[in-house]
Parts: structure tokens; sequence; C-alpha cells
């Protein structure tokens, strides 16, 4: 396992940022808070929310505002461009939908947050981040993984009314089960959905630090360590998108590092491929009930809908949706859970549509049909860039980034969860940020 990989030597000696910048530092604490935000909503205060919300925000807001005022943005002058077009494009059709009044003033501006603020965030770290600060940020969700994992393992195990499993103001009625007895872990999320969507961001990012040239004993090990997490923390999530997205993520990367390595190299890369599918099989050993649980599952939802029919539900949004859009919209901002909790007080149902294929037309109307024809321009640009990337690098990093982008962008609910919107930016950041640092060493060689 220790092919160069995203993240090896450049043909020359790279000029490297020795410390972490103020973007770096930005981007950490807002990563920190979207993390660990659940867990003190749900085990110190509830009251917590709001307060971390505007912070997190406040942050995010700073480095947008940093990466400008120090030029970052001319970096990316196209992406700049495009980003301040398409700002000016949702400003001004949430303008026209308070004045067709399908909108009110609060409910534009949580669309504008909802519609562009990570976005924008994104763009500004990928922008303004260092080497330093990307190899910082992709340490930190290494870490939170390695957190994240025998919490899940310990939630698994418990019983629902444990209160490891309970929210602060909340009992064992509320904590959802996979199976009778047994509930969907999550992590240091507030939400099931949250800490499903962590692991998906996750995985690539894992299959980079697999890939990436190990020149310590304690690389190596650290390397397996965060390995055996991921696939202990999916396999113990109980829920299906992310044993479907973990499992299909891994099958990727197993062939690209195949595919992508140079052919003196098969032989090691072929190595590798077996010590992972022997780790992997060892893990679905050890939590052969946990498997058991999710098998279980996954035969429910089937006698309880269809499972194609759901699949296309959360690519393309509901069946209905289209009998129930109207050409202005409903007003951009309103299915969100936010906009739901600011107008009745309770944000326990979906205002709109669940999928957010149908949040996005409801919301925005003829704008939200350009709003997914520019999210599926971007991502075939990205993919097609990314694969050129992985062949150039001969690793499969590249790739497996913008497969998961392009996943996050079409099925995640950004438009209508607060934390699945922030994780969004987070991973519109790292796929940025793979065309601006292509080779870079995670495990740099010492100075």
């Amino acid at each position: 396992m220790s092919a160069i990989s995203p993240v090896t030597m450049h043909a020359h000696t790279p000029s490297r940022a020795v410390s972490m910048s103020r973007a770096g530092k930005l981007f950490l604490a807002v990563f920190l808070i979207i993390v660990f935000e659940g867990s003190v909503r749900k085990w110190v205060s509830s009251a917590s929310t709001l307060p971390l919300i505007l912070l997190r925000d406040m942050l995010a807001l700073m480095l947008i505002v940093y990466a400008w005022r120090h030029g970052h943005l001319r970096r990316h002058k196209k992406i700049t461009a495009a980003m301040l077009a398409w700002t000016c494009v949702v400003v001004g059709w949430g303008l026209l939908q308070l004045v067709g009044g399908q909108s009110t003033p609060v409910v534009f501006v949580i669309g504008l947050r909802f519609w562009l603020l990570y976005i924008w965030f994104a763009v500004a770290a990928a922008a303004a981040m260092n080497e330093a600060d990307y190899r910082a940020a992709l340490m930190a969700a290494a870490l939170v993984m390695l957190l994240l994992a025998p919490l899940a393992v310990v939630q698994h195990y418990s019983p629902p009314g444990a209160r490891i499993n309970t929210q602060i103001d909340g009992d064992e009625e509320s904590v959802f089960v996979a199976v009778v007895g047994v509930v969907r872990t999550t992590g240091t999320f507030s939400f099931t959905s949250g800490y499903a969507t962590y692991l998906t961001m996750v995985a690539p990012l894992v299959f980079g630090f697999l890939g990436a040239r190990k020149r310590t004993t304690f690389q190596l090990l650290f390397t397996l360590a965060l390995f055996a997490a991921f696939a202990a923390g999916a396999l113990v999530s109980g829920s299906r998108t992310a044993a479907i997205t973990s499992a299909g993520l891994l099958a990727a990367y197993l062939v690209g590092r195949l595919l992508f390595s140079k052919a003196r190299n098969k032989v090691g890369a072929a190595a590798a491929v077996v010590v992972i599918g022997l780790l992997t099989a060892v893990f679905a050993y050890v939590f052969r009930d946990a498997i058991g649980v999710t098998q279980t599952r996954f035969e429910q939802a089937a006698a309880a809908e269809n499972f194609t029919e759901r699949v296309l539900t959360v690519l393309f949004g509901e069946p209905w949706v289209l009998d129930l859009i109207s050409w202005i919209g409903y007003g951009v901002g309103f299915g969100s859970n936010l906009a739901t909790y600011v107008r009745t007080g309770s944000a326990d149902v979906f205002a709109l549509a669940e999928a957010e294929g149908g949040r996005i037309l409801m919301e925005g109307g003829l704008l939200g049909f350009a709003y997914i024809a520019v999210k599926y321009l971007v991502l075939a640009l990205g993919v097609t860039r990314s694969l050129k990337i992985s062949i150039s690098t001969n690793s499969p990093y590249a790739l497996l980034v913008w497969l998961t982008t392009a996943l996050a962008v079409v099925s995640w609910p950004a438009l209508g969860q607060l934390t699945a919107n922030a994780l969004l930016g987070l991973m519109l950041a790292y796929a940025l940020l793979v065309f601006r640092y292509p080779r870079l060493e995670i495990f740099p060689p010492r100075a």
C-alpha cells in the first residue's frame, strides 16, 4: 500500500508552506463546528443550536471575505466570475419572488444562505488555502473518523434508551432504530443522516491515505487504523445510504488502484488490493451481526417501498413535483428546515419535498430547472478534469473525490438540512483543492 497516489511527489521539489494560513484555520474551525455542534446540541444544551449555526456561518463568511480582500479569488477567475453571475441571478430571482408575493424577507435571506453561502465558502477555501492547510484539512477528516468509529460502535451495541443514544431533551421513543432494539448510529451528529453523510464525504479521503506514500511505520499503522475505523463505522451505521456508498466507493477504489497504476507498479497495486480485500473481509466477519441488521433493514424497506423508485426519487425528485411547481416557485429557501422552523415553530416535516431535486424545483420554479442544469454541467466538467488528473498521477484519488462530489450534489438534502448544506461545502472545497494540488503528498518528507 505504498504506491504513489493523489498525493504523490512533484517532478521537482515543491515550495511548501511551513505553516497554516488564516484561511486554513478558518476552514478547520468551520469543519470542527459542523462535526461537533450536534453533540453539544444533543448532550449538553438544545439551546446551543442557533448560536453554533450563527458562529459557523460567520466563520464561513469571514473566510470568503478573507479570500476576496487578499486577492486569492483571482486564482479561480472563471469560477469566481461564474459564481458572481449565479449570485446575481439568485438574488434577482429571489427579489422577483418577493415582489410576486411568493416569499418573505426572512425566507429570502435564509434562501440566500442555503443557495449560496457554502458554495462561496468552498470556492474561497480552495483559492486561499495553501499546501499546509490542505494537508491539515485531510488530517482533520481522518482524525474525526478515528473518533467517530468507536463512538458509533458503542452506540450500535447500546440500547436505544442509553444516554449515548438519546438527546438531552428526548427519550427512547425519539431514537431512530435500524431494527427493533438496534439504533441507527449518529456519532457526534444530532441526526442519523449527518453521520451517514460524513461517511460518504470522508470515503475518498480515506482511500487517499491508503494510496499515499508512507515513509514510516507509524504512517502505515495510522493509515490501517483509519481504514479500520471507516470500515467499522460504515458497518455499524445501520444506514442503507452509508452501506451502498461505502461499498461502491471501496469497489471503485480497488478497481481504480489497478487501472491507474503504472505498468511496473501493477504487481504492488494488486498486492495492495488483496490486502485491503482481506481486511474488509475480516471486518465483515467481526461485525457480521451489524451486517445482518443492515440486511434486515434492506428487506423491511423493500417490503414497504420500491428500491428503484426510491433511488429515482432521491436523484430526480418525487414524481408529483412536476404537477405542483409554478414558473416563479415558492421562494428560495422556503423548503429548508430553518425556514420551516421560522414560519411554524417546528422543523419536523418537509415543507415542500423530501428529495433535493423536488425541493429545488418547487423553491425556484424556472430558476430551479436552471440550477439543476448548472449542477450537472459543473459535475460533468469536474469529473472529466479529475479523470485526466487520475491518469496523469496514476491514482484514482482525484476521480473518486469528484465522483463522491457528484453523488453529494445530486442526492444530499443540501437545500433543506443545515448539516448537509455545510458538509456539501466541505466536500466541494476538497474537490476544488484537488485541482490546485493534484500531486500533494499527505505524508511529506522531512525538510
